[in-house]
């Protein structure tokens, strides 16, 4: 059989589409899993130990699940808590921010303390409050120590965004999946997708090996 490149340009639309979708949850949830991760990384550090311990369970909790058991898990949850129907996307959305809040909570957690203990001391002495220290000294230096972890971290996000197919949501591989099922070319459309998402993680990596060596340096 030879390669079939027509069916890879008749359905294009449809590809990229999917692409777009896969990048759309990536984004979204790193946002807003730093977000929630940041708060959580926060808490966890408190000298109060009711809030470092919720926010420790939840942490633990989260990171002893699997991803995939947790979309489910809110694919049918999601629509009961709010009391009406919701879309697949909008579930999936919430699991992965949620789920990846828990990893970046440990990161951003990692990079504050990789900050030194002076310059808070140095913040509070000078009349600021605590949090304000750590939205103006410590924050600041602590996501650019951790620059290429949560890089290492969103790769590994765009890669796990292939899972939404369980619950039926259009992502890049659910779209080839469609197609190579219609068209009966399974091996056009799968390598394709292993082409691209080999291309992306691949550059993705090379970045994060360039900030690495430059933050060591």
């Amino acid at each position: 059989m030879h390669f079939d490149f027509n069916v890879l340009l008749q359905h294009k639309g449809l590809l990229l589409h999917g692409l777009l979708v896969s990048f759309q949850l990536t984004f979204v949830a790193i946002i807003g899993g730093m977000a929630i991760g940041t708060v959580l990384a926060l808490m966890r550090m408190s000298s109060v130990w009711i809030v470092s311990a919720l926010a420790g369970a939840y942490v633990n909790f989260l990171r002893s699940l699997p991803l995939i058991l947790v979309i489910f898990w809110f694919y049918v949850l999601t629509p009961k808590i709010v009391g009406h129907p919701i879309d697949a996307y909008s579930s999936v959305l919430i699991a992965f921010i949620l789920f990846e809040a828990a990893y970046y909570c440990e990161i951003i957690r990692a990079g504050i303390s990789s900050v030194k203990r002076g310059q808070v001391q140095a913040g509070l002495a000078m009349g600021f409050g605590y949090l304000n220290v750590m939205r103006h000294v410590v924050l600041p230096q602590a996501f650019r120590n951790m620059l290429p972890v949560l890089l290492t971290q969103a790769i590994i996000m765009f890669q796990d965004t292939s899972i939404v197919y369980v619950v039926g949501v259009r992502d890049f591989l659910t779209a080839a999946d469609v197609i190579a099922n219609s068209t009966n070319r399974p091996i056009e459309l799968y390598s394709t997708v292993a082409i691209v998402y080999l291309m992306i993680c691949f550059t993705a990596s090379r970045l994060v090996g360039t900030l690495q060596r430059r933050y060591a340096l």
